[in-house]
């Protein structure tokens, strides 16, 4: 079947055209309501998946004051998230960070903005098939009792291969649109929502009867960041943190197919931030008083554990058999993330092309199913590569392009941020809320997290940070990190000299008028 290319040309003009109306690249209009885009946005972030990655790497960085570093790295998360609200407000386009980048700073500073977000989207997303990958094998051994089969995970060739085909099934599935899948979605994130409380209860029971002996009791003082032993330590940790808050903006690439485009994806936005940072603190508060944050046995920060603690908790958490659904809610997690995490990417690369910011073919959106397919498919294609390539270069793939993903989550984030406050500027003597919601809020969101990129830029150098992997002596997160962003350079240098005509300001600016596709 055809796809439709909705890419605009040079001086098109729209008339009849209603102020705030959405620009149209002919996606489906009105396919989500608040609950299904919130829902999105939890599902993107696939809170189980990110406290088992993370939940020990952060323990190890900062010890008892996890949950203080989870409290701020949701405070720049939110901060920024006011900024996407006003922003989607006065334009709902589904490119988000790129188009307002774009918008407030011009085509060079948006077009890396949306490079940002994408290459973070495709870290994340092999990360998710990783741990789904992983956490497939160990389910099927727990379930038929035979260890050999937990270990097939353990084989290289059997890892990528499941991995890889995990990837092409959550592509096929994006492929296919977002309501196809939306009672799935649904049931997933009840499901890994739900048996997080029965952990989090079950851990507070753990930690009441005393029943192991690293466990502690509750604290003020961990709720304290400035109790961090360093600088370095606290920044190391904050990374993580942004990380485990990462994609609620999915909420907003959707926002050209939400109801109420301009209103329910920023308060979707929102209800997904709240129920993020209250399972988080619970989680970590409850984990730690069962365990605590020791390096040694159950301890949270025992670094042989740290990557994936759900798995070495189920069970004397939870018993043998309840501890099984922690591993189903880790599966899940994973999966139902690995489909929703294609929305933001592919529908920013199909921004991208339809303001010829990249070629025109991933302009094109499927006639039926009103999905940007071509985008869809590149998007899965890249994970697929980039995990393949990093899983045979590095044993410790995992964490190190986590640390780096904070490092791209930072860059783009704070470039949205500051382009809130730059597009309203003349909008911010008008009243007490837009001076905050559209000028200050933004400005220190933007501020903390530009603060975090630049420190973790320095420490990052130093082989220690991470996995502690080198390249040519330096540390592999720095590597991967600023060899990604280089990358992105080099693709926007050649992009512009095939495509002059956005990189001169003729395609997007901030008067641009809204293109309604008709149906």
């Amino acid at each position: 079947m055809t796809q439709l290319d909705v890419r605009p040309q040079v001086g098109d003009t729209v008339s009849g055209v209603a102020e705030g109306d959405v620009r149209g690249k002919g996606l489906g209009k009105g396919s989500v309501g608040l609950v299904g885009s919130a829902v999105i946005g939890i599902s993107t972030v696939a809170p189980v998946y990110c406290l088992t990655s993370t939940l020990g790497s952060t323990a190890g960085e900062v010890g008892l004051q996890m949950p203080a570093v989870f409290l701020a790295g949701f405070l720049p998360m939110l901060l920024v998230a006011f900024a996407y609200r006003e922003l989607n407000k006065a334009v709902p386009d589904c490119g988000t960070s790129f188009t307002w980048t774009v918008k407030a700073f011009g085509p060079r500073v948006g077009w890396m903005c949306g490079w940002g977000l994408v290459i973070a989207t495709i870290i994340v997303l092999s990360n998710l098939a990783g741990v789904a990958t992983s956490y497939f094998w160990l389910l099927a051994g727990e379930i038929t009792n035979n260890p050999s089969i937990s270990a097939l995970d353990d084989n290289k060739l059997v890892h990528i291969a499941t991995c890889l085909t995990l990837i092409a099934a959550a592509t096929a599935i994006s492929y296919r649109g977002m309501t196809a899948t939306k009672g799935v979605q649904y049931a997933l994130v009840g499901l890994q929502l739900a048996v997080l409380g029965l952990f989090v209860a079950m851990a507070f029971q753990k930690a009441s009867a005393g029943s192991f002996d690293t466990g502690l009791d509750f604290s003020w003082q961990w709720m304290n960041p400035f109790a961090v032993e360093s600088m370095a330590a606290f920044t190391a940790g904050l990374s993580l943190s942004i990380f485990m808050y990462w994609g609620w903006d999915a909420c907003l690439a959707t926002n050209e197919e939400t109801t109420g485009s301009a209103k329910t994806p920023g308060r979707a936005s929102m209800i997904a931030m709240v129920v993020l940072v209250g399972s988080y603190l619970a989680t970590g508060i409850a984990a730690q008083m069962a365990v605590g944050s020791g390096t040694s046995g159950l301890g949270l920060g025992n670094p042989e554990t740290s990557d994936n603690v759900f798995a070495a908790l189920a069970g004397p958490v939870m018993g043998p058999l309840l501890g099984i659904l922690l591993f189903v809610a880790v599966l899940a997690s994973a999966t139902a993330s690995l489909q929703t995490t294609f929305i933001p990417v592919a529908r920013t690369v199909l921004a991208m092309s339809t303001y010829e910011a990249l070629p025109s073919s991933y302009a094109k959106v499927h006639p039926r199913f009103k999905t940007p397919g071509r985008a869809t498919v590149m998007a899965g294609v890249a994970t697929g590569v980039f995990y393949t390539v990093m899983t045979l270069v590095s044993e410790n793939v995992l964490t190190d392009t986590i640390f780096a993903l904070g490092l791209m989550i930072c860059f783009y984030y704070s470039l949205t941020a500051f382009a809130c406050a730059w597009y309203f500027r003349g909008e911010l003597r008008r009243s007490a809320r837009d001076l905050f919601f559209k000028g200050v809020f933004p400005v220190l969101g933007g501020l903390l997290l530009a603060t975090v990129f630049l420190k973790t830029l320095l420490d990052m150098w130093n082989p220690s940070y991470g996995s502690g992997s080198t390249v040519l002596g330096v540390g592999s997160v720095f590597v991967i990190g600023v060899g990604l962003l280089a990358l992105g350079l080099v693709i926007m240098f050649v992009t512009e000299r095939r495509s002059p005509a956005f990189f001169r300001g003729q395609v997007l600016t901030k008067s641009t008028p809204a293109l309604v596709v008709e149906d």
